[in-house]
């Protein structure tokens, strides 16, 4: 590859990167975006959100299928073909990935396949399939995103020890599977993994499952999940995995004791870590905090003028739409434009079943930094809509101000609240408060009553739960 010079040059093809690109590229500046996959989309497309998703839509229909009975709907027992299954997942991440990169060539992108280092402050070094090379660029987003973290002291050479990557491959469906960490990934590919025949046996070391969201939304999550998976063991720690013949031998610390169990795969999900090694940032003034993230400011700017991060690499919440944003805020500041990242609220989703959403300030935190809130609750078992789907399990909250009634976050749990959450994201955005969504006439019969059921309980009168005056 010859010498270029480009005015954005974006290293990483994920949410974020892909999103950089094309923003820098529709505000007029040349622009490549350089990624080691011969594929666009990095980890969220292609071994990460949409894969998972893809099965995690699988497993919903077993379950659908199984709850059938209730209504005196009956099939008969599924039978997998894993093969098809994979085929699936390939087939939607291939359109997916084929799309991006139609709309860079329509952008006019310059895409390169290949290992991007910094020489210097205006200059990487390419190798790969499409190098080597130097490419010189005005200014660079980083773009590099994270890998799932793997503890030493569970780092064993064996394939029946899955990170989440592993896991999502689907080699096969182990009759007893491990996994160890109890966040969102632990447990949305435990529910995948149950679903399709396995007994899961879930390890935390926490007193309680996913950590940081408020214990009244994961609470009916906790319940269903405790029906389904063989065991959840909170305050236990693996201290070890031992290969054998029969499978991976784990010892753990329990509050009880130490025990030791056999299982046929462990699924190691315990976090993830920043991409920020072997990319010859120490030849730039780029700054790395001591956990590995590329420290920025609101726009994105590292401490080298010429040179921005977004997404994982520079830290939490590692979610693919923050990386989005970031990336678009990115590109324009280079572009000239006064923007900054400035989202009153990013929004979570947990895609178990049921599903568990939030957005803005939490009930825990609120408490945990002492500030007054008003909590109100919409309890499903009053939704006629939660009812026709026997999903009355489910919970809508608002945290308010207590004087102005300003809806300061928003909680959910229970079918499709990842769906039900943007009215929540643009209500904390809006700055609206609870009269707001309560005045907003909301569809009968639906799920999305349950937020302006729970806006009304505010001034204490939701329509369908009664609410005693003290």
């Amino acid at each position: 590859m010859t010498d270029s010079r480009y005015d954005v040059a974006v290293i990483g093809a994920g949410p974020g990167g892909y999103a950089a690109a094309f923003q820098a590229a529709d505000l007029g500046l040349r622009t490549v975006l350089i990624d080691q996959d011969p594929q666009l989309g990095g980890v969220c497309l292609l071994r990460g959100c949409i894969p998972s998703k893809a099965l995690l839509h699988a497993a919903r229909l077993i379950t659908d299928a199984e709850e059938a009975q209730a209504w005196g709907v009956h099939f008969e027992k599924p039978r997998l073909d894993l093969e098809t299954l994979r085929g699936r997942m390939q087939a939607i991440t291939g359109k997916l990935t084929n799309g991006i990169r139609m709309l860079a060539g329509s952008r006019k992108v310059t895409v390169i396949q290949a290992r991007a280092t910094f020489t210097n402050a205006s200059t990487l070094h390419l190798s790969g399939p499409d190098g080597p090379g130097e490419l010189s660029f005005a200014h660079a987003i980083l773009a590099t995103g994270s890998r799932p973290a793997l503890p030493a002291s569970l780092h064993v050479v064996d394939p029946r020890v899955m990170d989440s990557t592993g896991a999502l491959a689907l080699p096969d469906v182990p009759r007893r599977l491990l996994v160890v960490g109890g966040g969102y990934i632990g447990l949305e590919l435990g529910t995948v993994y149950q679903a399709l025949g396995s007994e899961v046996t879930v390890v935390e070391a926490l007193p309680h499952l996913l950590n940081g969201v408020d214990p009244d939304l994961v609470r009916p999550l906790h319940r269903r999940l405790q029906r389904r998976f063989n065991a959840i063991r909170l305050n236990t720690m693996v201290d070890r995995l031992d290969p054998r013949q029969d499978g991976i031998a784990a010892t753990c610390a329990t509050p009880e004791g130490p025990i030791t169990e056999i299982f046929d795969r462990v699924l190691v999900a315990v976090g993830r870590t920043p991409n920020s090694e072997q990319l010859g940032l120490e030849r730039t003034k780029v700054a790395i905090s001591p956990q590995g993230f590329v420290q920025v400011d609101r726009q994105l700017r590292t401490a080298e003028p010429s040179i921005f991060a977004i997404g994982d690499v520079v830290g939490n919440p590692m979610l693919a739409h923050k990386a989005t944003h970031e990336g678009i805020t990115a590109a324009r500041v280079i572009a000239g434009h006064n923007a900054l990242f400035d989202a009153a609220t990013i929004p979570a989703v947990v895609f178990t079943d049921p599903e568990i959403a939030w957005c803005g300030l939490t009930e825990e935190s609120a408490q945990t930094a002492g500030q007054s809130v008003t909590v109100t609750r919409f309890p499903w078992m009053a939704s006629g809509r939660a009812a026709t789907l026997n999903r009355t399990e489910g919970l809508t909250k608002l945290v308010l101000d207590p004087e102005s009634g300003r809806i300061l976050g928003v909680g959910l749990c229970g079918a499709g609240a990842g769906e039900l959450i943007a009215e929540g994201v643009l209500a904390v955005e809006m700055g609206a408060v609870a009269e707001d969504m309560a005045a907003s006439v909301h569809p009968h019969p639906t799920l999305s009553e349950t937020l302006m059921e729970a806006a009304e309980s505010f001034q204490g009168r939701p329509t369908h739960l009664f609410i005693s005056k003290r």
